[in-house]
């Protein structure tokens, strides 16, 4: 372990193998590299400090490193305690960030984590899953004393965000991000889908062609998992809560059940929902010897991991990030990563084209709470500016070298009349 008054990660000495991946993902993420261009020249951060809880690997740290060019002092944490990639925290760590994070952290370690990380005082902070906004409105209110305000990355963060706020109990601004088009439609459904199967995939070796694969959740990233499933060869079943999620997936080809039906059906069953308790001790009961779960949202609450565990009279690792549980009939059942977001937990997360639109975002609206005081934001949840959200898709598009039409005069005042 290593510890300094402002850092605690796992080994100082993994940051060339940390260094190498960070430099592997920056030519891939064009449109953050063109903000740190500007960053780098106007200082829109000088004299503030950033506290950002994110998935900790390498997109997160070439992101912090951008927010320092534009001149914030940036403390980093993770936000997950087996996303953290260690080698990565450490080189964050050997370029003079202050990082408090490292792989497997005990629910204790976790907390300390997000704790000394605000400790900072900061000015506005960069959220994921909403657990830094919950400390600085518990524990710890007093770490809010300069802040300007936030951003939230994703959707349970959101959720969380937006309860608080309609309780009247949100202390300062903050911009739901993850509800921007350049984010949700990108990162959640591309970037959800593509490295869900990655680490499914790569974790199991095992086929996914001529399985059937049960979705639980068709929002944007349980539409994206359901994709790829389907495009790999996997005979798709959806289990959903809202009619219109459930028709949605009818229309593009999905079957569409409750879990118990289900349930017997399934070779492997991914979890994409924000909510609790999806697949529980009545659906393991049914569920075919060796089936593999897995879950896909931000908190590990949505496989009841627990009831399991109790219900076994067995269990050990099969393999790195392969749990087995065996039954009193001698089925058993694998869980993957503990239940935690298993594209993390059990790979390396989204693409780094795909983290170049959502952090560039966040970027560009750390920047606006930043430029704006207190006195111009609401303590409110606030969209993400329509312009920033278009700014991101437009240089991406330019980036990459693709043009599109735009309207004309006559064309503008068609659509603005009656």
């Amino acid at each position: 372990m290593y510890a300094s008054k402002n850092t605690e990660i796992k080994d100082l000495s993994l940051a060339p193998s940390g260094r190498d991946k960070i430099d592997w993902v920056i030519p891939n993420m064009p449109v953050l590299r063109a903000i740190e261009r500007r960053f780098a020249k106007e200082k829109p951060f000088s004299g503030m400090r950033a506290a950002i809880s994110i998935h900790l690997e390498a997109k997160t740290a070439y992101f912090a490193n951008v927010l320092r060019s534009g001149g914030a002092e940036v403390f980093v944490t993770g936000c997950n305690p087996l996303s953290t990639q260690d080698d990565v925290a450490a080189a964050l760590a050997a370029d003079g960030f202050a990082v408090n994070a490292f792989h497997g952290a005990s629910p204790a370690d976790y907390e300390r984590h997000l704790v000394r990380t605000l400790s900072c005082r900061p000015d506005f902070i960069v959220d994921d899953g909403g657990d830094l906004l919950h400390i600085l409105h518990t524990s710890h209110p007093e770490f809010a004393k300069n802040l300007r305000g936030g951003c939230e990355e994703t959707t349970t963060g959101v959720i969380r965000m937006r309860a608080r706020a309609d309780a009247g109990e949100l202390n300062f601004p903050m911009i739901a991000v993850n509800d921007a088009n350049s984010k949700h439609l990108f990162d959640n459904r591309y970037g959800t889908g593509q490295s869900v199967w990655d680490a499914i995939m790569h974790t199991t070796n095992l086929m996914v062609t001529g399985k059937t694969v049960v979705v639980a959740g068709y929002g944007f990233c349980g539409k994206g998992v359901a994709k790829n499933a389907r495009a790999i060869g996997a005979n798709v079943i959806v289990t959903e809560v809202d009619p219109h999620a459930a028709l949605e997936a009818c229309l593009d080809g999905c079957r569409v059940m409750p879990m118990e039906q289900a349930a017997p059906l399934g070779d492997i069953f991914i979890t994409v929902t924000g909510c609790r308790d999806v697949i529980t001790k009545k659906h393991f009961e049914l569920m075919k010897d060796n089936a593999i779960l897995c879950n896909a949202g931000h908190f590990d609450v949505e496989v009841n991991v627990r009831e399991l565990r109790g219900m076994s009279v067995s269990e050990s690792e099969r393999k790195p990030n392969i749990r087995g549980f065996v039954l009193p009939d001698g089925r058993t059942l694998n869980v993957l990563g503990e239940g935690r977001l298993v594209n993390l937990a059990a790979g390396n997360g989204h693409p780094a084209e795909i983290m170049d639109m959502s952090f560039s975002l966040q970027c560009l609206c750390c920047e606006y709470v930043a430029l704006h005081s207190d006195r111009l934001l609401p303590r409110a949840v606030t969209d993400v500016p329509p312009e920033l959200d278009r700014e991101v898709a437009r240089i991406k598009l330019s980036e990459t070298g693709v043009a599109i039409d735009e309207l004309t005069e006559a064309q503008k005042k068609y659509l603005a009349s009656w």
